[in-house]
């Protein structure tokens, strides 16, 4: 069962998941329907996790070359057979996106459709394989939880959640940048054309910094739809932070400065996301005049 959960990338799903549920408890409406906020997130995760089981299957043989993963996964070490792998990531998918369609509505489960078959298929097959801008492309996959989510609780779009989308799909490029500038070796092995391997050190460093300015002033438009002054601070110290890490890679390189651009990446994504609902539900349910009164 631990190796059936291992295909749905369990790790990368956490992020998912914490996404989508931000964008819920940020728009609120689900806050006094406890049950339908957790099936939506069960939905999300067996739809995800459906579209990670899917390019695990793919690149089974790609994952079986790379020392990062052939020890990890399942399927480079011949603990699930390939074929119950595919059958199992077909019906998990099958199962959440009928599940959101049946709580929720057509537009919810639509997204949800797309991103499995742009991740798990278009993302995996064509894209990773053949440019080195399979990650910024491929980033719009994992960054549709929060859309799917306010889709969910209100059957409609809105700004907000887009600029969730763009913080995380601003996001996608330096973080997985970092981890190839110090795993390029591997990626070299097993022949994909990631950013590091076909373009360079310098020049993948160069658009990290890109990404990087344009994922820090995007983390600050929140505030012209809603957050607040809390928001604004937090926001700006971790984009701050980020920033000097990034520019500290672009002079340094070496790979223990990759390594801790690359864990900051993942810490700061979550507490923005957190700041974000900390400030909202602060807004909603505290009155500060009152309290400062």
């Amino acid at each position: 069962m631990r190796d059936y959960v291992a295909l749905t990338k369990p790790t990368i799903m956490l992020l998912v998941i914490f996404t989508g549920a931000s964008a819920l408890l940020i728009e609120g409406s689900l806050l006094d329907e406890p049950l339908r906020l957790v099936l939506f997130l069960i939905g999300l995760y067996l739809t995800g996790g459906s579209a990670n089981a899917l390019n695990q299957y793919f690149e089974r043989d790609i994952d079986a070359r790379m020392s990062r993963t052939s020890k990890r996964r399942p399927l480079p070490q011949q603990r699930i057979p390939a074929t119950r792998a595919l059958v199992f990531s077909i019906a998990i998918g099958v199962v959440g996106v009928a599940l959101l369609l049946a709580i929720f509505n057509w537009l919810t489960a639509a997204l949800s459709l797309a991103t499995i078959l742009f991740y798990g298929f278009f993302y995996t097959l064509y894209l990773k394989p053949r440019t080195p801008q399979n990650i910024v492309i491929g980033g719009a996959a994992g960054a549709m939880a929060p859309v799917g989510a306010w889709a969910a609780a209100t059957g409609a779009m809105a700004v907000e959640p887009w600029l969730m989308f763009l913080m995380v799909f601003l996001w996608t490029p330096p973080h997985f940048w970092a981890l190839a500038l110090y795993c390029k070796d591997d990626y070299v092995k097993a022949g994909l054309p990631m950013m590091p391997v076909v373009k360079g050190e310098a020049a993948t460093l160069q658009k990290i910094l890109v990404y990087s300015a344009l994922l820090i002033l995007v983390s600050l438009l929140p505030v012209f739809y809603g957050s607040g002054v809390l928001y604004l601070v937090l926001a700006g110290w971790l984009g701050w932070k980020f920033w000097s890490l990034a520019w500290r890679a672009w002079r340094v390189r070496t790979d223990a400065v990759y390594r801790k651009l690359f864990g900051y990446s993942i810490v700061y994504l979550f507490a923005l996301f957190m700041a974000m609902i900390v400030d909202a539900l602060l807004i909603r349910f505290v009155d500060l005049p009152a309290l400062l009164s």
